[in-house]
């Protein structure tokens, strides 16, 4: 090509608006020997997008172990797969995915919200699985400022309304509040599945699959939704909001609703035929996205005739047609012989035509041997290139810095304390009273009744009820799932590395107190632009701790997602912001337990002694202490505290558990005897555990730590014994409503009030 020709590839990408860089466009054009197309530079600007592609993160992501006994299917395909057990002669799996929707939630907060929620959900479900769960960790901008104000509660409000609306329980998640994302909302979203082993249906173009139909199937395809993959992939600017509206997908729960039952009676047609398909949902990247990636992932090639896409609107360009992001699509590979079948189950069993106008199944094209992608429009060639250019993506050598670790002075720490206490820090009543009403502390209640949790009918836990929400998946079967999010903002402004790994932690924690054995991790990496070497450094550092403690305590990872650009035009990066998801499984739901308090006069313990670790803590802001020593881990001893704890449950000796987290232990205390359905209040004497350190403030450190209900003390020393674990009396159980701190006595309606109102005055009150 000549010198020209790739300028006006340039021209034209610029023309058209594309995210590509010039070296970029200069790639395509060399490679395809001419001035790309439209449609064409709209495939590669969503495919080599950084939503797509992973192109500055994917060489760094292999550090992370995604392999072990508990996989049944690991990274590489939508969503992951862990073991949940045998039942009558049959392995199940629970499939799990975990996917962001930042930057739409931004701009569009309900329809951002509602349609992460929408397309984590296909990911499950074009597994072959039936989808039975949805969880969203949430970071909101400050609530002082109005527009936060106005993304945290339309947020919210799009994750109840499309979650509900498709009839799928929400089973956790967690919100956290800080001026990094008053910018920058991160909507995580966690979607979870249940598959037989022997029917997972795989992303990619069967084996023997040339001459099998291409089969659109969902909502007729509109300008909606039109460059979201690369607006995903760019630093946002508010001069450019009513423009990056459109790159919003517009959410459509009830035709969801329909597709996914007409889509369950798919999967039991094809396994009466004993037929193998390929099946993929049309997210980032659109129809050719969506279609190139199938016959890629098998080895094969597709052409598509662009006309045979139902449309919203006349005259829709090509460019459009192709990559629109329009909702509510999934895309089939089938045999010939099948597709009357499916056509028919869509179109006249399910009636999707009657559902929405314009929706359908349609064939719109052929799987080919040539691995290359053509598209047509009206007999027009308007896209025709190598599906392995295309979908390979682009690699990137980021520079990258990496800040070295805070300094941990345990002089300088102690000294810091020492002048607080000096100066007269509150007693710990009151400043318990102030930590409960901090608002990453505070009661998710009112954010909780707003979502379904229990819908299907297979909720044995709640999200709210205990550390980690509990599925019963297989009807008739004792099998339990339980889901758990770590991840705390606070740690990643301090220690990227250890933040990530803190997160591994809570959430093996977190499954680990109701009884679950960790089978699998899934991550959403949340961070700023990578063009930055920091923060491209904090990127860096945050998978290094992830694969050090998934390797400790041998979880692996089997789905994830990384979120870069989350920067606003004003120079404001989010905190570095790991956020994990923890997937165990029990073979006895019955084991499992909520964490409210329920026998007045047992014994509190917790598992660990008190740190002098305050940095990243809730006491640290609220006594405006300096210290950035962040919780220390000792992964071995932590792993064997989450064995005591599900033996502990298994052998009923204690009735309940709690991970200490945010606001530390006397908080985590608290919050169970709030948590207690019998009214329970509890009895704590701060000095033995603080003596130590000197420090009775130290209670509310965040100490990698359970607290235990015990109801059978003999029992429980033996098993300690047994296990060679110790622990720690921290208090009593008391029948009345009162907290009982040394020789401070508060109510727990003082308490609860305090816990209860900073959500409730801003999302109201719960039902």
């Amino acid at each position: 090509m000549t010198a020209a020709a790739h300028d006006d590839a340039v021209a034209l990408g610029r023309r058209l608006g594309v995210a590509l860089s010039g070296d970029e466009l200069h790639r395509i054009a060399a490679h395809l020997g001419r001035v790309p197309t439209p449609t064409e530079l709209f495939a590669f600007d969503a495919q080599w997008s950084e939503h797509c592609s992973y192109k500055s993160s994917r060489e760094h992501l292999k550090k992370l172990p995604t392999d072990g006994p508990s996989v049944l299917l690991g990274v590489g395909e939508d969503a992951g797969i862990v073991r949940l057990g045998e039942w009558q002669g049959e392995t199940y799996g629970i499939v799990v995915a975990h996917e962001s929707h930042n930057h739409p939630s931004q701009v569009v907060p309900f329809e951002g919200a509602a349609t992460g929620i929408g397309g984590i959900v296909r990911d499950v479900l074009c597994m072959g699985a039936e989808v039975i769960g949805v969880a969203d960790p949430l970071r909101f901008g400050r609530l002082e400022n109005e527009h936060c104000r106005y993304v945290a509660q339309q947020v919210v409000d799009g994750i109840a309304a499309y979650g509900n609306a498709i009839g799928v329980p929400n089973v956790g998640g967690d919100v956290f509040f800080d001026d990094s994302f008053d910018d920058n909302v991160l909507v995580n979203v966690v979607a979870l599945g249940l598959v037989k082993e022997k029917e997972i249906i795989h992303s990619r173009a069967p084996e023997n699959s040339v001459g099998w139909d291409i089969v659109l199937v969902g909502k007729a395809t509109d300008r909606s939704g039109f460059g979201g993959a690369s607006f995903s992939s760019l630093t946002l600017d508010e001069d450019d909001a009513e423009q990056n509206k459109g790159a919003v997908q517009v959410p459509d729960p009830f035709l969801k609703n329909v597709i996914m039952r007409a889509s369950y009676a798919v999967f039991a047609a094809l396994r009466e035929q004993k037929i193998v398909a390929g099946f993929k949902d049309l997210g980032a990247g659109g129809l050719a996205g969506c279609s190139a990636e199938l016959c890629a992932a098998g080895g094969k090639g597709a052409e598509v005739e662009l006309e045979r896409v139902a449309t919203a609107q006349r005259d829709l360009p090509p460019e459009v047609i192709a990559i629109g992001e329009t909702q509510e699509r999934l895309c089939w590979i089938v045999p010939p012989a099948f597709t009357p079948t499916l056509l028919a189950i869509y179109n006249e069993m399910y009636a999707l035509p009657r559902v929405a106008r314009g929706a359908c199944a349609a064939v719109i094209g052929k799987v080919t041997d040539t691995r290359r992608y053509v598209a047509r429009l009206h007999g027009e060639t308007v896209m025709d290139v190598d599906l392995e250019f295309l979908t390979g993506g682009i690699r990137y050598s980021r520079p990258f810095t990496i800040a070295p670790p805070p300094v941990d002075d345990a002089a300088e720490r102690d000294r810091e304390l020492r002048d607080v206490a000096a100066a007269g820090h509150p007693t710990l009543g009151a400043l318990l009273r102030d930590v409960l009403a901090h608002r990453d502390v505070c009661s998710r209640a009112t954010i909780v009744w707003r979502y379904d949790g229990v819908v299907r009918g297979a909720t044995s836990i709640p999200p709210g009820y205990a550390d980690a929400g509990v599925l019963v998946p297989v009807a008739g079967a004792p099998l339990g799932a339980a889901t758990a999010i770590g991840g705390n903002p606070r740690y990643g402004k301090i220690d990227a590395r250890r933040a990530a790994q803190l997160a591994v932690v809570e959430a093996i924690g977190r499954v680990s107190a109701v009884g679950a054995i960790p089978a699998g991790l899934t991550d959403c990496l949340n961070f700023g632009d990578p063009t930055v070497p920091e923060q491209m450094g904090a990127f860096v550092a945050a998978v290094d701790g992830l694969a050090d403690a998934a390797r400790a305590f041998d979880v692996p990872f089997v789905s994830g997602n990384v979120s870069l650009y989350n920067r606003s035009s004003s120079g404001n990066h989010v905190a570095p912001s790991p956020i994990v998801a923890c997937i165990g499984t029990l073979a006895d739901v019955a084991v499992s337990a909520t964490r409210g308090f329920k026998v007045p006069g047992a014994a509190i313990v917790v598992t660990a002694p008190l740190q002098d670790a305050l940095g990243g803590s809730v006491i640290a802001e609220r006594l405006a202490l300096r210290t950035r020593a962040l919780p220390r881990i000792d992964e071995r001893r932590f792993a064997a505290e989450c064995a005591l704890v599900r033996a502990a449950l298994e052998r009923r000796v204690v009735a309940s558990a709690h991970l200490v987290g945010d606001g530390g232990l006397l908080t985590a205390i608290a919050k169970m005897a709030l948590a207690s359905e019998r009214g329970c209040g509890f009895r704590v004497d701060p000095k033995p555990l603080a003596e130590p350190l000197g420090h009775e403030v130290l209670w509310f450190a965040q100490t990698p730590a359970f607290v235990l209900e015990v109801v059978d003390a003999d029992g429980f020393a033996r098993l300690t014994a047994e296990m060679r674990v110790a622990a720690y009396d921290a208090g009593e159980v008391l029948a009345d409503p009162v907290a009982a701190i040394g020789d401070e006595r508060i109510a727990m309606a003082e308490l609860r009030e305090a816990w209860e109102a900073p959500l409730r005055d801003f999302y109201g009150a719960a039902a």
